[in-house]
């Protein structure tokens, strides 16, 4: 069967795989119908990620079809529809012992540490299994961009009475905002890109926009938004250095500032500007299985609205012409879904 594989910086090509085996014990084998396009598969692409080695078969934002389960499975059966929690841990190292599955020493991510779904079938453990009967394909591939911002929200925890701050309007600062407008916090954000910010303004009908132009400005739009407090919350989705590093001084005494996106090179701030305010600084690492079931929920009940997500299509047998295309931000790409069905 074929699958597509980022072989080396820039360079994707179609390869034939052998077909997979029946599955085993606690396996289903699964085929995909769709994968999400992030951030993560761009910096792979563009050989950025720190955590991925050429080459590969990308793909972890996956709508799936269980085709067949193993021997003990029985949290999905062939026919669901399912989203597929992506992150394989171990169960055994010190951050599985202490439940924090998404940091295992062990860790193998599908997609970018190990093979993943841009192909027409594969096996996979059924317990990240995520199923649905009422959701698309579609909304499944998109449930584990949302669990990231998911489970950045809960690492900045921002709650009623706060302003938060999101930098960077791509998916993973979206799915943020998602979360954090649910929590009664006052919610602003901020990015370089006019066209992002208009996209919030009139999908989110979030007014709180600072648009960032590198000459100061930005701080005293903040003010003007926060009666001159700052932000309790701040959380950078830019995977940029300059941003990450610039970040602290958007903070209000006592706040927490959250990386989420992620960058291979040094971040750097003067201490006092940690140190004055008595900053607190948290990293957020993938999602939690929790993250999967509450997400799903949210998108079954309306909650969470899904339809102004996808602005880019292509098919299996486009990706290879279209990928560099969908990789840039100038073609107003918000999030690009591979059909392979």
């Amino acid at each position: 069967m074929f699958a597509i594989q980022i072989s080396e910086p820039k360079t994707l090509r179609q390869i034939e795989i052998p077909e997979p085996v029946a599955p085993g014990p606690g396996q289903a084998l699964v085929r995909t119908h769709r994968m999400g396009i992030c951030g993560t598969d761009v910096s792979c692409y563009l050989g950025k990620f720190p955590f991925f080695d050429f080459p590969r078969i990308p793909g972890h934002e996956l709508g799936v079809e269980v085709i067949a389960t193993g021997e003990g499975v029985t949290n999905v059966k062939p026919g669901d529809r399912c989203s597929i929690e992506p992150y394989m841990h171990c169960g055994e190292c010190y951050a599985c012992r202490r439940g924090a599955i998404n940091c295992c020493k062990n860790l193998k991510v599908i997609g970018v540490m190990t093979d993943g779904g841009l192909c027409e079938s594969f096996l996979v453990r059924a317990s990240k299994l995520h199923p649905s009967t009422q959701l698309s394909y579609d909304q499944l591939a998109l449930v584990e961009t949302l669990a990231i911002g998911c489970h950045a929200n809960d690492r900045g925890a921002p709650t009623t009475g706060d302003h938060a701050l999101i930098i960077g309007m791509g998916p993973i600062g979206l799915s943020t905002l998602e979360f954090a407008r649910l929590t009664g916090a006052t919610v602003s954000v901020m990015d370089m890109n006019p066209a992002r910010l208009e996209f919030v303004r009139k999908n989110y009908g979030i007014q709180n926009t600072v648009l960032f132009k590198g000459d100061g400005s930005e701080i005293d739009r903040m003010r003007e938004l926060t009666g001159g407090d700052l932000y309790q919350v701040v959380t950078d989705a830019t995977g940029n250095k300059h941003s990450m590093g610039s970040a602290l001084q958007y903070l209000a005494p006592t706040g927490t500032l959250v990386y989420v996106g992620i960058t291979q090179e040094e971040i750097s701030f003067k201490h006092p500007t940690l140190h004055r305010p008595e900053a607190t600084i948290k990293a957020s690492r993938n999602a939690m299985p929790a993250d999967f079931r509450r997400i799903i929920g949210l998108i079954e009940d309306g909650t969470i609205n899904t339809n102004t997500w996808i602005t880019h299509r292509t098919s299996f047998k486009n990706v290879l012409a279209d990928f560099d295309m969908l990789t840039k931000p100038e073609t107003g790409v918000i999030k690009a879904i591979i059909e392979l069905t």
